[in-house]
């Protein structure tokens, strides 16, 4: 080649440069930049959009037996859409489509108006035999597409554990927005259902997915739900909300050795099949670990667990119950204001007493009591695998004031959400260990691989002959104490460790607590000494009764008595 061919052949391959380059930049000013532009213009020359069909992978409730039940399914109908412009007479459409489907009249004339626009959904998820139906008297203007959506068998069984999913603001993706929806976007979206995306976009709006640097499985989660435990948890919520009426109520069923969590309820609740009759957007949030409480006596077996480990005091100590306190100019008293005078560490947790708590948490001394308390997870996360966790309120630990290591021994000053609180008391249920709590079990890839999620187990933090000592005075509360007024409580064959607590609610508005609003719970774990469950049940603002005796012990009598039947668990004595 002479020098003149080798010229041409320069000029020639830097014109070709000089072209792909303007080729580049009109696709990516065509299908990036000006994307959403140019497709909403397309979209207008069509009676219906071009969308891709929706797809997302399986949650499963998993049954005692191991019998998988579906939780969350992807379900197929069909939409009835209308093109204003094509319509004959919009009157007779409307009479011939009333044979078939219930339509508001004045809706369809309003929508039929609007002939600027070329696709306007009249009824969704149809049934086969509506939609073909339809299909066979050829109306003009109207038209059937085929409509996939997201369901839920139970309605609104485990509502707050399995959330929502929802549009994104251009209605585009369909994305998980609460719940474990949320929390596993990554393995239930499914990207080749993902509507409006080319090669030439995917290359610059996600150059990790072409050179395939993403992580991201898909697939189908497994719950630990068990679905008929969940149902009777939320049918003895929904009895005890009728009998009380409290602003909230909930439960947590959780294996305190695994942390996997059986059934996890809260009312006021939804239907997430039904989001459109939603009225306050707050229901939507699962308040067991977006919200945080002071939760009141139940947090005494931690303080007394506390003093027993460190040695400050022993099963058999006593002290002098004056029946009220002065610290830091602040006094504390007894629920009742009562001295009982020498009294054992027993009857602290019998008799519920603030004072005897406040007692031994100063003898603990506060750096002890506070590293006691946070090493038992309070006020941190505890990864359970839900979205948006509170952070509990904990700062009265680190205060270094008197009366607020004192009034924390007794659950007020402290605040931490209901799941943060189960995890805390099951060290005393699994032998002093920290469990994370979670709700799926298992993760089963399109690809045919499975994951089985195994989850943190931190300590032990206390001694095993502390856990015994706690339990076995828990165990005492049950049968010298709570049984008395409520015998349904006590089984003979079974040992039950249980503690009730009642919290005064802050007063946001004015400052200190309210005179008249309490904040009820109750926990327990059984067989005492080998625990298969850990149940714990609150509920913010009942009426008519002070104490969460009163309120939340038959409730938790009756999910005992269900478990030990469902399950067959073994008598331990």
């Amino acid at each position: 080649m002479n020098s003149e061919q080798q010229f041409r052949a320069r000029v020639i391959l830097t014109l070709i440069s000089i072209g792909a380059g303007f080729l580049i930049i009109s696709l990516y000013w065509t299908q990036i930049s000006k994307h959403e532009e140019y497709a909403s213009k397309a979209d207008k020359q069509y009676a219906k959009p071009v969308i891709a069909a929706f797809d997302r992978g399986n949650i499963y409730f998993e049954s005692k037996d191991g019998t998988r039940v579906s939780a969350a399914v992807v379900n197929t109908g069909f939409t009835l859409y209308m093109n204003p412009a094509l319509l004959t007479t919009a009157t007779e459409t409307y009479q011939a489509l009333s044979e078939y489907i219930d339509l508001d009249s004045e809706d369809f004339m309003t929508k039929a108006g609007r002939t600027k626009e070329k696709y306007i959904p009249l009824a969704k998820q149809l049934t086969n035999d509506t939609a073909q139906l339809i299909k066979k008297i050829q109306l003009p203007g109207i038209g059937i597409a085929v409509e996939n959506w997201r369901s839920y068998p139970g309605d609104s069984l485990a509502a707050h554990a399995l959330g929502i999913v929802g549009e994104d603001q251009r209605s585009i993706v369909v994305t998980g927005r609460y719940g474990l929806e949320r929390s596993y976007e990554d393995v239930l979206t499914r990207r080749s259902s993902v509507s409006n995306t080319n090669l030439f976009a995917q290359l610059f709006g996600g150059l990790n997915g072409v050179f395939g640097q993403s992580t991201s499985k898909e697939g189908d989660i497994v719950t630990s739900i068990e679905p008929a435990t969940q149902k009777y948890l939320e049918k003895m919520l929904s009895e005890t909300q009728k009998l009380w009426n409290p602003d909230e109520i909930g439960g947590i069923v959780m294996d305190p050795k695994t942390g996997l969590i059986v059934a996890m309820a809260s009312l006021p609740t939804f239907d997430p099949n039904m989001t459109g009759e939603i009225k306050n957007i707050k229901v939507l949030s699962n308040p067991l670990v977006e919200n945080v409480y002071e939760m009141g006596s139940i947090m005494k077996p931690l303080t007394m667990a506390t003093a027993l480990d460190t040695g400050a005091l022993t099963v058999t100590s006593t002290y002098d119950d004056t029946g009220t306190m002065t610290l830091s100019g602040k006094k504390i008293s007894n629920f009742d204001g009562r001295a009982r005078g020498i009294v054992s560490m027993q009857e602290i947790l019998s008799q519920s007493l603030n004072v005897g708590a406040a007692t031994i948490a100063l003898q603990v001394g506060k750096d002890d009591f506070a590293r006691y308390f946070f090493n038992f997870g309070l006020g941190d996360k505890t990864k359970i695998d839900l979205p948006n966790e509170a952070t509990g309120l904990v700062g009265n630990l680190i205060s270094g004031r008197d009366i607020e290591i004192a009034t924390a021994a007794y659950g007020q000053g402290l605040a931490v959400s209901p799941v943060n609180m189960a995890q805390a008391l099951s060290v005393l249920a699994n032998g002093g260990f920290v469990v994370t709590p979670h709700l799926v079990k298992e993760i089963d890839y399109s690809d045919g691989t499975k994951e089985m999620i195994k989850t943190e187990t931190k300590g032990p933090y206390l001694q095993r002959k502390t856990v015994e000592d706690v339990t076995r005075m828990l165990v005492n509360v049950v049968e010298d104490k709570i049984a008395k007024a409520h015998p349904t409580i006590y089984w003979k064959n079974y040992s039950i460790a249980a503690k009730t607590g009642t919290a005064q609610i802050p007063d946001p508005v004015n400052g200190g607590y309210y005179g008249d609003r309490y904040l009820h719970s109750f926990f327990g774990y059984f067989p005492a000494y080998d625990p298969k469950f850990l149940v714990f049940l609150y509920q913010v603002h009942p009426k008519g009764a002070e104490y969460a005796s009163e309120t939340l012990t038959d409730p938790f009598s009756d999910i005992v008595k269900f478990l030990i039947n469902y399950y067959d668990v073994v008598p331990d004595r």
